[in-house]
């Protein structure tokens, strides 16, 4: 198992460690209860720097993303970020991703850690531009130190003015001595707060001083338990669970970042999806009966005929009661529609609702 240049840290601190993507994580310390809600009502700090890197530099690296990308990041400019996905020929989704413009010829793009190497050989496959690309993977750590105190907490270690950071941009600065650190308004708990991009020589020193900075908001480290109880009362997708190669964008609610004003990968799969109806939607639901929803559990009618799936599913620490998402019929699909969740033997009562949850 690989580990990060924090793994010894978490060690010393008590955290679970679980293997995850290749590497070592912690997957909480104390509780997941107690560390979702520091992050909800306050700030928490997550080691994420397992995650992939890629710089993307060149004339045509705008052409490559757009060839590669659902997203119009034709409409980005230096600073911006935005959420995206990769299509496979058959519309399926090879990753979801942020792509942060740092220049009109030079992109960062970030890639969940289990799909590395797959997205590598899939960019690197549809580089026909001439694109010079460098995967800085195993060089960079990242910190997620998110919550609504976040900003206000970590602003004595940067001349950046934090709080004057729009949602999805970036800065390139100083931060805790070091330099050259991306400093970015992104996350993946729905809670506000800042991602920051370090080499891995400086991450020890960049993480006691953040400990430090926001001693006096009571920061605590957060693990991955509680990012995934984070990222679902808020509806966001994982990948490998809500989305994967055999799931389109349109079908998992992703139209908002699928633009067909381009031509990429599938493009003219997915137009023509659009065309002919989906036939199944990814939904939030809310217990009605008791029971927890697990990820892979059949989504039934009130007859018993399985009509979807469960992809994620938790006691939400925040709401007190049992949420998740599945894919479900288009028939099941409105606000309000009755589901059941088989449960073992047991057909639990649900309901379809919005999300974000909270």
């Amino acid at each position: 198992m690989k580990k990060t240049a924090l793994t010894h840290v978490h060690k010393a601190l008590g955290a679970k460690i679980i293997p995850f993507a290749g590497y070592d994580m912690p997957v909480s310390y104390t509780s997941i209860k107690e560390e979702h809600l520091c992050v909800r009502n306050g700030v928490g700090v997550f080691d994420v720097s397992h995650m992939g890197e890629f710089i993307l530099k060149g004339e045509k690296a705008l052409d490559l993303i757009l060839k590669i990308g659902t997203n119009d990041a034709a409409v980005l400019t230096d600073g911006k970020a935005q959420y995206t996905c990769m299509t496979n020929p058959d519309g399926g989704i090879v990753d979801d991703m942020i792509v942060y413009r740092k220049s009109e010829t030079e992109y960062l793009v970030v890639v969940n850690a289990s799909n590395i190497e797959k997205d590598w050989s899939w960019i690197k496959e549809n580089n026909t531009f001439g694109v010079e690309m460098t995967d800085i993977s195993d060089s960079t750590g990242l910190l997620a130190i998110q919550g609504p105190k976040a900003c206000e907490a970590m602003q004595s270690l940067t001349d950046i003015q934090l709080s004057e950071m729009e949602f999805y941009t970036h800065q390139t600065g100083t931060f805790a001595g070091v330099e050259n650190v991306v400093v970015a308004t992104t996350g993946y708990t729905g809670s506000g707060g800042i991602e920051i991009y370090v080499p891995n020589a400086s991450m020890e020193k960049v993480w006691n001083a953040v400990f430090e900075a926001g001693k006096s908001f009571d920061i605590e480290p957060i693990g991955l338990a509680a990012r995934d109880t984070l990222r679902l009362e808020k509806g966001f997708c994982l990948y490998g669970n809500d989305i994967n190669d055999t799931t389109n964008p349109l079908e998992a609610g992703l139209g908002w970042i699928t633009k067909l004003n381009h031509d990429f990968t599938a493009s003219n799969i997915i137009q023509k999806v659009k065309e002919e109806k989906i036939t199944r939607r990814l939904v939030g639901f809310k217990m009605v009966e008791r029971g927890i929803p697990r990820h892979d559990y059949p989504i039934v009618d009130a007859e018993g005929n399985e009509i979807g799936i469960v992809t994620s599913g938790t006691q939400s620490p925040s709401l007190g009661e049992a949420i998740g998402m599945g894919y479900v019929k288009m028939s099941h699909r409105k606000t309000g529609s009755e589901i059941f969740i088989q449960i073992r033997n047991k057909q639990v009562k649900a309901e379809v609702c919005k999300t974000p949850f909270l």
